[in-house]
């Protein structure tokens, strides 16, 4: 009995047993399911090196947002979403960072750590750093354990990431003899102190009035966060009035006014000047148009020229030299990242760029002969190109009426802005970039052309015809007129007498299709090789000479020739230079090596005989250009008068006057050739008003002591 009861015990023992083995087994297969499951569903995460690369490219885009959405909050201190956001953007930013890129160099399964290698393009330079990164298992998947050593790995919660900027000075402009033409100068800052104002209101009107500006713009000024009531805050630069101008001598009118404009300002309590440094154009209205101007960069600036190292406070050249030449004279500021702890204590550097200072640019330029030139044509609409002809050295570019670049830089007022733009003179108008109907000073071209081409006898007589001429009939009422009858009507006789009726018979002589080709070959229609671009000049409204009577008028520099002066310049120094035209430049060499635009462009013996004519216009008397005459120099030119109408009957049109003169001969010091337009000369002497003006720069330049 005993037995039996032991084995039905055994029995329910063994069936319990197999029961919990088969719950065990149910049990295990679950488990079993559900880490497959999760084995599966983590092989779907992103590896946390593909986060890592991830996280980086963000810094690239500033996508902080959604970096901060990568982080294990409690791995990362907890740290909040603005506070992430303020902290990442302001170094970042700050340093300029751009072009980061990560590379993988180890990953730690274990320990979930990835080991990189990071490098990003800042403000001073390409910084480059390894670094490690930790991971945890999140529900979704990893999440980056953050804290300020992934920025840098030098990097502590409390310290900070500095950047100290050396600023580049801004390279001069200097001329042929080293005088300054743009360089470093000195003005006054007008500004208010606001702690010191006893009537705000009353005050800022007052100083208001004083600048020409609104109060509004002074107030927005003064409501700027930074501001504080010690603190100077500027308004408007002002010329600087130096104590010397008004103790010696007879002060400038303009000086004396503003002298009295800023001892007014400083009456006001709370206002007052301090010295600073600006850029300054000694020259100013002389040289406006070639030297241009800076101005303080705008938002657009910025833009356009990302990462080429201008900031908020960088000038940038607008025209002129000043814009031709921008990257030359900028620099490169100089700049430091590097970090500090809580105490201001340096703890590492991690970049460092050297500062690079402008280059200074010396041009060919005559400041003597460019402000002589100005002051003679101040009060007219003209322009005016002098060259060296056998070297092709520009040595004076003008254009009048013109305006003070300085203003520019001391801030034009609207008022001021607005007189400059509705001016009719347009002071603003950059003369010599232009074309222009060059009328009796095109003669030389169209001996040069004729003669080459055969069509032109230097020797024969064209005849007497008085003072109007038509080829015949079929011309209408249209007549060619001269000024001067004389014999016998040869070339030479021509270009004394100025003889518009005998280069209208040249030129039909020559042909259409043979002058417009010869135009072409003596750069007509195309660019001229000069750092300053220029207008292309041309002989036609369309790609040829349409009629026989544009033909004509053509020969005498009417029709619709228009000419750069600069061009004008080049071409007539194929005569000094045996047919060879000389290539202009404006960049300063030691070396004076001329060098040709275009070799050929006439024979020398078309030269000899051209340049020969040009001679007697300025030595005989009976010459259009004999108001230059020199007895110490051998002197040639050529005058102009281009009539300007709206139609071939109009008589109320206005004139051009040209005059062209150089020194003949290359053994003088220091040689030159002048060419000046001058418009609205109709009533004032036609070109021989120009030739008045070109004596006097003549005068000048020769009896300078060098």
């Amino acid at each position: 009995m005993k037995r039996k009861v032991r084995y039905k015990r055994r029995k329910k023992r063994n069936v319990f047993c197999w029961f919990l083995a088969v719950l065990a087994g149910m049990v295990l297969t679950g488990a079993g399911v559900l880490a497959v499951m999760i084995l599966l569903k983590r092989s779907a995460w992103p590896s946390p090196e593909e986060l890592l690369i991830r996280y980086m490219d963000h810094i690239q885009r500033q996508e902080y947002e959604e970096m901060y959405a990568m982080i294990n909050q409690e791995a990362s201190g907890n740290v909040s979403p603005e506070d992430f956001i303020k902290r990442n953007s302001a170094i970042y930013e700050g340093i300029e960072a751009q072009n980061v890129e990560t590379h993988i160099l180890s990953y730690d399964k274990k320990k979930l750590a990835v080991t990189y290698h990071a490098s990003l393009d800042t403000a001073a330079g390409k910084v480059t750093f390894e670094n490690k990164a930790f991971f945890l298992e999140g529900e979704e998947g990893y999440e980056l354990a953050w804290d300020d050593s992934l920025i840098f790995p030098e990097l502590g919660p409390l310290d900070r990431v500095k950047v100290s900027v050396s600023k580049a000075e801004r390279g001069e402009v200097l001329d042929r003899n080293g005088h300054t033409l743009a360089g470093a100068g000195t003005a006054s800052s007008v500004g208010i102190v606001p702690g010191r104002l006893e009537n705000r209101e009353e005050a800022v009107s007052q100083m208001a009035e004083l600048l020409g500006i609104s109060p509004e713009s002074i107030e927005k000024k003064l409501s700027a966060k930074w501001v504080k009531d010690d603190y100077f805050v500027p308004v408007q630069t002002v010329p600087k009035v130096k104590e010397l101008e008004m103790m010696t001598g007879e002060p400038d009118e303009e000086v004396i006014k503003e002298k009295e404009r800023q001892d007014a300002l400083l009456a006001i309590p709370g206002v007052m000047l301090s010295d600073v440094e600006v850029r300054e154009y000694p020259l100013g209205e002389a040289a406006a148009h070639l030297v241009g101007y800076v101005q303080n960069v705008t938002a657009e600036d910025l833009e356009n020229h990302a990462r080429e190292g201008y900031t908020a406070d960088s000038v940038i050249g607008r025209n002129g030299i000043e814009g031709l030449f921008e990257k030359e004279l900028k620099g490169h500021n100089g700049c430091r990242i590097y970090i500090v702890d809580s105490e201001g204590n340096e703890k590492a550097e991690l970049a460092d760029r050297a500062v690079q200072h402008g280059k200074d640019i010396q041009l060919t330029i005559d400041a003597n002969l460019q402000s002589c030139i100005y002051e003679q044509f101040r009060e007219d609409k003209s322009c005016s190109a002098a060259i060296d002809p056998y070297t092709g050295e520009v040595l004076a570019l003008i254009s009048t009426p013109s305006y003070d670049n300085n203003d520019f830089i001391m801030g034009l007022s609207t008022a001021q802005w607005d007189a400059l733009n509705e001016d009719e003179n347009k002071p603003l108008y950059n003369r010599f970039r232009q074309v222009w109907c060059p009328g009796s000073s095109f003669k030389p071209v169209t001996a040069a052309v004729g003669l080459e081409s055969g069509a032109v006898d230097p020797a024969e007589d064209y005849g007497n015809e008085g003072l109007s001429w038509q080829k015949d009939g079929s011309w209408g009422s249209y007549y060619v007129t001269t000024l001067h009858a004389y014999e016998p009507v040869i070339l030479e006789n021509a270009l004394i007498y100025s003889d518009n009726i005998y280069f209208a018979k040249a030129a039909l002589k020559i042909g259409a299709d043979e002058m417009a080709c010869a135009l072409k070959n003596l750069g007509f229609g195309k660019e001229i090789p000069f750092e300053i671009k220029m207008q292309k000049s041309q002989f036609s409204n369309t790609e040829k000479i349409e009629t026989e009577i544009q033909l004509a008028d053509s020969g005498y520099g009417q029709g619709q020739v228009l000419v750069n002066p600069l061009h004008m310049a080049c071409i007539y120094s194929a005569f000094c230079n045996e047919g060879n035209m000389i290539k202009p430049y404006l960049l300063y060499e030691k070396e004076q090596a001329g060098e040709y635009w275009i070799a050929g462009a006439m024979s020398k013996e078309t030269a000899d005989v051209v340049l020969s004519g040009l001679k007697k216009v300025v030595n005989d008397p009976n010459g259009t250009g004999y108001g230059v005459h020199r007895d110490d120099i051998l002197l040639a030119g050529k005058t102009g008068t281009a009539e300007i109408k709206a139609s071939k009957g109009d008589t109320s049109g206005t004139e051009l006057g040209w005059f062209a003169v150089f020194m003949a001969e290359s053994n003088v010091e220091r040689p030159v050739l002048l060419i000046s337009m001058a418009e609205d000369v109709k009533g004032r002497g036609g070109s021989g008003y120009v030739v008045s003006k070109a004596k006097v720069i003549l005068d000048n330049y020769l009896g300078q002591t060098w």
